[in-house]
């Protein structure tokens, strides 16, 4: 298959291209090649290459500005997945949109299935979830794939800033009243290729299995890294942000299972093979 990625040089994305390289030829767009706010651009750009799936894994994720810079997040998270959307649409290719956990607003005390009712705490849940309408539109052949908790060796994530803080204090504070699914980036990955051969259509949940909280979760990266560190729980009051979070956002994954796709591992599987591989020292 002829499979255009935007976000290619992202986190997901960066393991997208490595993943799917083997059997797809890929073409991976990051912010510089591509400007997915351009209609005109991403028309022509997907009509030249005129793709059999598009992975459209580029987004605005600064959780937080988004608070203060709204239109930029729906330019990019709504307006942006409207023109791939409206592009893949024109050539006949399959959509893999990737959203995310927070869409939801956190009062569930059990998983979230796929077809649970959404209410959005933040701007950027706001914006990925406006996103989401648009690829229902505009799209015949779609795969909305919501992800939480991202890790991997590339860009910035949790388990990333854990061990970059961890060589600078011997103490910190992480919150343990949000509970969540973490999910290893190169796993994510190995589904969407999956996936993507299938027309089985529609919202997938697509997490590690598990659950925990950041501060459960901290401290299992630093287990497995067999650093010590004296990790402190704190509620999330104690850290006023501008974007309200979902305190609990975790994913079930009726979708994986009802298609016949095989579920993920366990999220300290994913992670003690993530730090065993040495990658994590690597940028």
């Amino acid at each position: 298959m002829r499979v255009l990625i935007t976000g290619a040089n992202g986190q997901l994305g960066t393991d997208l291209v490595s993943t799917l390289s083997d059997h797809h030829q890929i073409f991976g767009f990051g912010r510089q090649q591509l400007d997915i706010t351009d209609l005109p651009q991403v028309l022509q750009v997907v009509q030249q290459i005129k793709p059999d799936a598009v992975i459209h894994a580029a987004a605005y994720t600064q959780v937080d500005e988004a608070e203060s810079n709204q239109d930029r997040a729906y330019l990019a998270n709504t307006y942006g997945t409207r023109n791939l959307a409206a592009a893949a649409q024109k050539v006949g290719a399959k959509l893999v949109y990737i959203s995310t956990d927070y869409v939801f607003d956190g009062q569930s005390s059990i998983p979230y299935k796929e077809f649970d009712r959404t209410n959005p705490l933040s701007v950027y849940g706001k914006s990925k979830l406006a996103g989401e309408e648009m690829v229902k539109t505009l799209s015949d052949k779609y795969f909305i794939v919501r992800t939480s908790w991202l890790f991997g060796k590339h860009g910035h994530n949790f388990v990333n800033t854990m061990l970059k803080l961890a060589q600078l204090r011997n103490e910190l504070s992480v919150v343990y009243d949000q509970t969540g699914s973490p999910t290893y980036s190169p796993d994510l990955a190995q589904f969407l290729k999956d996936l993507l051969v299938t027309d089985k259509y529609g919202i997938y949940h697509a997490s590690n299995t598990g659950m925990c909280s950041w501060y459960e979760f901290a401290t299992a990266i630093f287990t497995e890294a067999g650093i010590e560190v004296k990790v402190t729980p704190v509620e999330t009051k104690n850290f006023p942000r501008p974007a309200q979070r979902p305190s609990f956002s975790v994913l079930d994954h009726t979708s994986i299972r009802l298609n016949g796709f095989a579920e993920f591992r366990h999220w300290k599987d994913a992670l003690r093979d993530f730090m065993g591989s040495g990658k994590w020292g690597a940028e």
